[in-house]
């Protein structure tokens, strides 16, 4: 990987696939031509593909662009199209839209190339890409980080806007990077009365259509989105008359659906299924749920549906109640999750949101949380359908389940769908693996490790022999321990989540009860001011731990006055400022006592000790001499030169004949061999890198002429690369960091537990004894009077009964079950 290409990586913060496929594209583009081939403008748009012959001009030119590609890339065998186009087949949710951004800052940034254009395969898409190259501020952002786009911001013309945005700028051209955006049906479709698309009407700004001004641009660079749409023959033949000079495609199905199976496409560079992306931890990991002991042929469709659908709802609450917990308990933002159903029909997707309306499914708990989208909808109706799937990720938004026929495929990017209920089934391997790919993007950029945050259910029942038959194959997107079967017994209850708080915490809920029952007002806002700032105190008393070294200290004069001065702080810079802040601040310091007692008789001195380095980490090379004793490579023929490049891995550098090969500096290339050692950073030792290369080059010199020279480079590049690298491992250094005092806090706050538990289900006695005991880790239990929180729940029975010897035990003055985040152990 190159300079540039390295740049780009590591500003984009590219995902190996991602920075995979950008390698290659650097590759391919130092060996292309990169230039306009005109065909013959009688015959534009009927031209084949070079194995299928065609115009011979064109051809000749592509069959010698594909040798280049395929002499690296043997999948490869055919570009598909009349110009060179090659295919990089990423699963979905790695990251196709961010790998454009990255190409066409490649392309820029390296070659120079001014001119792109994005096709997009429907509106959704269309919309998306256009927010994702133009926003900034959008988080999705495909230029974030790169600097050379800051201040020459790459100008976004699309199909909406470039008859006005556009054509009246023309003089700007010059000197901007253009990205047009179109969907394909802006220059596609014919209009009615049979009149051309307006982008191919004639221009008065332009003297021309946009169309054949942007296919007579010399550095035209096209993108294909989703390009498995652009292989039907209308498709393929627009395409080709844009005549660009490369076609980048992008897809996660390299494949076309025809009556007699799929066509893989001929050229595919780079393939990263989503099996891959699963294994790598890119998206969630799917699996797939049925009933246990269940036999589909006992049931008529109709039960099955409603079967499948109850059973679907129950995994989706389990679900939900994960991550409320999840987000409580890492202090991140809450995902509301929902339930994707994909109907077979219109008619179909009605009965079943008759069904989940009804009052008898889960009593009429989701009729206003549903909704269904499919092409026979219009106006109105649409819109506000489309408006709530936009908005699916907000919280806000209350739809919890959304069903579908045949819609929501490419281009709908939502992170907080976590169950799926096909009700149908999927007519191709490419619907399946698109249904099941709208559900695998992370709410949280990466997974968690809590197995129910990232995971993707399919409820499929009636499916379950089949699926576990693929499951077995050595490709499968689902792996065999990924099957879950469900116990009806087990899900049959509705769950909700629960927080455990400390015992002081408790009076205060319970006080707070009592307040609102006062009936004198003045009485009753005395009470609430009092609770207030007794609350307030509380909070602030953990952020005091570095001002003592023992809990006890906190009733000290002088910490007393600090507590009250941090207190009165943490009043008035409250977000949310207290009505009574005034009254508040007079009472401090006659409440402080008060609390400081009850918070040392309840607290558990828990340290935290913070060690901190006090030099930076260094690491590096000495500065030395290269030792070129040994560099006494000899030119080899061109004939073998030639043979034993197209062997070599990464090797771009191929000469066909006497004089050719490639325009760069010897010690470019020798320095582009280093900068693949993971210990070389480029940036830090650049200076040293050339310094080491030059004398290595100047030994070379002294007995070799310049294509001598570069004859010796080129071939033994790896081997030179190799020999400065052994010298420089022998002056690396790295000086071990010292480190201050360590930092001990003597007490820290204790967090509280969030629990889940069955609405239906009460809390239970700690010294009740329940049978099953299988059945306690669903339990929570109440009734400690020596432990910190109110609640607990406990993994096993050993666990819950060793509770009871503590509360007992008299020599225990007070325990404490810690919450999982507690300690703040890192994975």
């Amino acid at each position: 990987m190159n300079r540039v290409a390295i740049a780009i990586k590591n500003r984009l913060s590219l995902r190996p696939p991602q920075a995979d496929s950008l390698n290659i594209l650097a590759e391919l583009t130092d060996k292309l031509t990169l230039k306009k081939h005109t065909p013959n403008p009688l015959s534009r748009g009927e031209h084949k593909s070079p194995l299928l012959g065609g115009d011979s001009g064109v051809g000749s030119f592509l069959q010698q662009e594909l040798e280049k590609v395929k002499s690296a890339y043997p999948t490869c065998v055919d570009f598909e199209r009349n110009f060179p186009s090659i295919c990089f087949s990423l699963a979905t949710g790695v990251g196709k839209t961010r790998l454009m951004g990255a190409f066409v800052a490649y392309s820029y940034l390296s070659k120079g190339i001014k001119h792109y254009f994005v096709l997009a395969p429907n509106i959704t898409i269309y919309n998306k890409l256009i927010e994702d190259f133009s926003n900034p501020n959008c988080p999705k952002y495909v230029f974030q980080g790169i600097e050379e786009f800051v201040h020459n911001q790459p100008r976004i013309i699309t199909g909406d806007n470039y008859s006005y945005n556009v054509l009246r700028q023309k003089k700007m051209f010059v000197s901007d990077i253009h990205i047009n955006i179109f969907n394909i049906s802006k220059i596609n479709a014919e209009t009615k009365g049979g009149k051309l698309p307006r982008v191919k009407r004639l221009s008065e700004y332009l003297g021309d259509s946009y169309f054949n001004y942007l296919s007579s641009l010399d550095d035209l660079v096209l993108l294909m989105d989703e390009s498995h749409h652009y292989r039907a023959d209308r498709g393929m033949q627009v395409i080709n008359e844009l005549n660009p000079i490369l076609g980048l495609e992008l897809t996660a199905t390299p494949q076309v659906e025809r009556s007699g199976g799929a066509i893989k496409f001929k050229n595919v560079v780079f393939e990263y299924s989503l099996a891959k992306a699963i294994q790598d931890g890119f998206v969630k990991e799917p699996a797939v749920a049925t009933r246990k002991d269940f036999y589909p042929s006992q049931y008529s469709n109709d039960e099955l549906d409603r079967i499948k659908l109850e059973d679907g709802i129950r995994i989706h609450e389990d679900t939900k109640v994960a991550l409320d917990i999840y987000a409580r308990d890492n202090k991140v933002k809450p995902v509301k999750p929902f339930v994707l159903v994909v109907a077979q029909d219109t008619t179909h997707a009605g009965k079943l949101k008759h069904l989940i309306i009804s009052d008898a499914f889960f009593e009429g708990y989701y009729a206003d949380k549903v909704m269904e989208i499919h092409s026979s909808q219009t106006g109105t109706e649409k819109e506000e359908n489309i408006a709530q799937l936009i908005s699916l990720e907000k919280p806000e938004n209350k739809i919890e389940i959304v069903i579908h026929v045949n819609m929501l495929k490419e281009g709908w990017d939502v992170t907080n769908l976590y169950t799926i209920i096909p009700l149908r089934t999927a007519t191709s391997m490419t619907l399946r693996e698109q249904t099941i790919g709208r559900g695998l993007r992370l709410p949280y950029g990466k997974r968690t490790g809590i197995d129910k945050v990232d995971k993707l259910t399919i409820v499929a029942h009636d499916k379950f022999q089949e699926i576990i038959d693929a499951a077995n194959q050595p490709d499968s997107i689902i792996k065999r321990q990924n099957i879950i079967e469900i116990d009806p017994q087990e899900i049959i209850g509705q769950k909700e989540v629960i927080t455990s708080i400390s015992n002081i915490e408790q009076k205060f809920e319970e006080e707070q009860k009592k307040i609102k029952l006062i009936a004198e007002p003045e009485s009753q806002q005395k009470a609430q001011i009092n609770l207030e700032l007794r609350k307030t105190i509380l909070s602030t008393l953990p952020e005091l731990n570095n001002a003592v070294t023992n809990v006890n200290e906190l009733t000290k004069s002088e910490i007393k006055r600090i507590a009250v001065e941090k207190i009165k702080q943490n009043i008035f810079s409250s977000p949310q400022k207290n009505l009574f802040a005034a009254e508040m601040i007079k009472e401090v310091e006659a409440a402080y006592e008060t609390v400081v007692h009850d918070f040392v008789q309840n607290i558990i001195e828990i340290p935290r000790i913070t060690i901190q380095q006090s030099n930076e980490v260094r690491s590096g090379f000495k500065d030395f001499d290269l030792d070129t004793r040994s560099l006494n490579y000899q030119p080899v023929s061109e004939e073998i030169l030639v043979k034993k490049l197209r062997e070599q891995e990464n090797s771009v550098d191929i000469i066909s004949g006497k004089g050719r090969g490639i325009h760069d500096s010897p010690e470019n290339i020798v320095v582009n061999e280093l900068m693949n050692y993971p210990k070389i950073d480029y940036d830090e030792q650049s200076d040293l890198l050339f310094r080491l290369t030059g004398q290595a080059i100047e030994k070379f010199r002294m007995h070799l002429d310049d294509d001598k020279l570069m004859n010796v480079v080129q071939y033994n590049k790896k081997e030179i690369g190799g020999y400065i690298y052994a010298q420089l491992m022998q002056h690396f250094y790295f000086e071990a960091p010292s480190y201050e005092k360590p930092l001990v806090r003597p007490f820290t706050r204790i967090e509280e537990h969030n629990f889940s538990k069955y609405t239906k289900d009460s809390i239970h006695h700690f010294t009740e004894t329940i049978t099953p005991t299988n059945a306690i880790p669903n339990k929570v239990f109440s009734g400690f009077r020596k432990a910190y929180h109110n609640l607990y729940k406990f993994d096993f029975k050993t666990e819950k009964d060793f509770s009871v010897i503590l509360e007992q035990d008299r020599a225990v003055i007070k325990w404490l079950r810690p919450a999982s985040n507690q300690f703040r152990i890192m994975r």
